[in-house]
């Protein structure tokens, strides 16, 4: 094949998320950043619609957000080991919530938007991933809990958060994981 990216491929081949709790500062900067979200913006996205957005939760906000996450946990009725467990996600060095935020279309439906946020957020780590930085696509209680996200994410009517990308300096290699027996997985239509 002609166009064949080797690199990309091994790329693609070894790639692994790492979990917050692996991540150290420092978190990239606003120019770093910039870059890995103008590659994440490079998503499917039918109609040029854009329709995501980004809210980029930088350390002091985190810092100031964990005890309140933690209160709201446990305001909910769940236990401290739910509320720290919560708050915990927030130790990251920075955090970037993509919002999928769908636009009235009378020719793309809601869930083709909501798929293309989706794709951003891992075009997202997989652009952190490959400029060396360690990072991962989670939700969690913040991203989940109407009420937090929109007090303190900022969400609007109609928006959902599709993913909370947790960026930072590489730790310890995170272990393999077992992947998907492909074959069971797959049909062939012929």
């Amino acid at each position: 094949m002609e166009y064949r990216n080797e690199a990309a491929l091994e790329f693609l081949t070894a790639r692994r998320s790492h979990p917050p709790k692996l991540l150290n500062e420092p978190a990239p900067d606003r120019d770093q950043l910039s870059e890995l979200l103008t590659l994440a913006a490079r998503a499917p996205d039918h109609g040029k619609l854009e329709p995501w957005r980004f809210v980029v939760l930088g350390r002091a906000t985190l810092d100031r957000l964990q005890p309140v996450l933690r209160q709201e946990v446990l305001a909910e009725g769940q236990d401290m080991a739910a509320a720290e467990k919560a708050a915990s996600a927030f130790a990251s060095p920075v955090i970037v919530a993509v919002i999928s935020s769908p636009v009235e279309s009378a020719k793309i439906p809601r869930w083709e938007q909501v798929l293309s946020a989706g794709a951003v957020c891992l075009g997202l780590v997989n652009a952190a991933l490959a400029s060396g930085w360690g990072a991962a696509w989670l939700t969690g209680f913040a991203a989940t809990n109407e009420n937090f996200a929109r007090t303190h994410l900022g969400l609007r009517d109609g928006e959902r958060v599709a993913g909370l990308v947790h960026i930072g300096t590489r730790g310890s290699q995170p272990p393999e994981r077992p992947r998907p027996d492909i074959a069971a997985k797959t049909s062939w239509l012929e």
